[in-house]
């Protein structure tokens, strides 16, 4: 028998796992998973401390006026406008969640079932676009509807994802064609105001 053939016919013993290696090493990934999870608890908790300084988000009124436009889709989160990571934690802000979007002549009623509801004012409303990422989360282009609001003296961006994202476009022209006319009509109103005040003189002098 040659030598080749002896070695081919000679047992092969099996791997050896060392039982006491794939625990230390289960143990040891345990570990770096609980530290990265308690590094972003303690870093959302850093961000609700530095923002504990913000408001009560707005309660909706009742509404006295039909909806501009609706839609139903998901909550993506709100950051510092302008700063797509800069995530806002504050009051719920920052988890996501399924919403439905309600655009009124006196402003957007966000209802989110599973969280924290809020409404934003026309007064407070800013601005809308298109855009693919907020809060550290990234879809295609155009894929989120971002609003720009004011709370608390601070600018705020908001991102929406539309069950149906075509409606997006909709949306961005509805909000500029109301803010245009908000505008409109406070201008009115400011220009009312002057004119009012020395009549109202003249009567107190009458009288």
């Amino acid at each position: 028998m040659s030598p080749a053939l002896s070695l081919a016919e000679a047992p092969h013993s099996a791997p050896v796992t060392h039982v006491g290696d794939l625990i230390g090493w289960t143990v040891g990934l345990l570990v770096v998973i609980g530290l990265v999870y308690w590094l972003m608890r303690q870093g959302w908790n850093w961000r609700r401390t530095q923002q504990s300084g913000l408001p009560a988000l707005p309660v909706a009124p009742k509404a006295t006026t039909e909806s501009i436009l609706e839609l139903e889709g998901r909550y993506f989160g709100s950051t510092s406008a302008g700063n797509w990571l800069d995530r806002v934690v504050a009051h719920h802000l920052g988890e996501r969640s399924l919403v439905e979007l309600t655009l009124r002549p006196d402003g957007l009623d966000v209802v989110r079932p599973a969280s924290a509801s809020f409404f934003i004012p026309i007064a407070a409303l800013r601005a809308a676009r298109t855009d693919k990422g907020i809060a550290g989360k990234v879809v295609p282009e155009g894929g989120l509807l971002v609003v720009t609001w004011e709370h608390g003296g601070k600018l705020l961006d908001s991102g929406f994802r539309a069950d149906h994202p075509a409606e997006h476009d909709n949306w961005v022209t509805a909000v500029e064609v109301l803010l245009k006319a908000h505008a409109k009509v406070a201008g009115q109103q400011s220009e009312v105001k002057p004119a009012e005040a020395p009549q109202a003189e003249a009567q107190k002098e009458g009288a």
